[in-house]
């Protein structure tokens, strides 16, 4: 199945923590994680902090300043943030495809501005504030639950069949044969449901599996491999392990 390594942070800082958490058994195919991010105290310096490109759609709460929130995802390069000295996210990671586009608009990279759509994101977002990460979990599960009921997310059987057929997966063309659909069905479902064509889906696949450690699984060698993932995240292999926890 597919499990992203969404995050590459600064080689470990103590005053930082972080956090993942899986979802209950009844939305694992809806959510990968929740996640927190936050400082126990300022830092000396400011934090940067890395964000793969994994496909998936988050939906994020700054705990700092309760009228941001929104929906996010990243294109098909990673992006490094600076979080600064102090800060503290909650977020929902969602599957790839899940989210329902049409409802909710997807903003790009890191969100800085308040919240002007259409959920109760801000009043979740007051909610939120001052319980520790378990609390915060009971609240965010009902979140989902709610996005479920009105549709704002829902399974993709397309992108399923995809994961649960990643080792057989070497091109487009094999993308559609797993998901028993042809070429053309597959470039309007993936671009309708998760933003992005086959080509750029297969490279973030591609870039996955490599940080799952199984990283010959659809290069030719390491050359290739070593060009890939520069192009994707903007560092060599090598110089990313030295600089960032994935």
């Amino acid at each position: 199945m597919y499990d992203p390594k969404g995050n590459g942070k600064d080689k470990t800082v103590q005053a930082v923590h972080f956090d993942e958490v899986e979802p209950p058994s009844h939305l694992r195919g809806i959510v990968h994680r929740f996640l927190e991010l936050k400082t126990h105290a300022p830092l000396q310096q400011d934090y940067r902090f890395h964000a793969l490109p994994d496909a998936c759609t988050y939906i994020v709460f700054d705990q700092r300043n309760r009228n941001v929130a929104g929906v996010s995802k990243l294109r098909a390069e990673s992006e490094e943030f600076n979080l600064g000295q102090t800060f503290h996210f909650v977020n929902i990671r969602f599957l790839p495809g899940v989210w329902q586009e049409s409802h909710e608009p997807i903003a790009y990279g890191l969100l800085d501005t308040p919240y002007k759509g259409g959920l109760p994101l801000i009043e979740i977002n007051d909610d939120l504030t001052g319980r520790d990460f378990s609390d915060q979990q009971v609240i965010l599960i009902k979140l989902v639950e709610q996005l479920i009921d009105s549709k704002m997310v829902a399974p993709n059987p397309v992108t399923e069949r995809i994961f649960q057929n990643l080792d057989d997966i070497h091109t487009v063309s094999d993308m559609a044969a797993v998901s028993e659909i042809s070429a053309r069905q597959l470039q309007r479902t993936l671009k309708r449901t998760t933003g992005f064509a086959p080509h750029d889906f297969l490279k973030i696949l591609r870039l996955q599996q490599a940080l799952n450690g199984n990283d010959t699984w659809s290069y030719a060698d390491q050359s290739h491999f070593i060009h890939s993932f520069r192009r994707a995240t903007g560092y060599t292999p090598g110089k990313y392990a030295r600089k960032f926890d994935v």
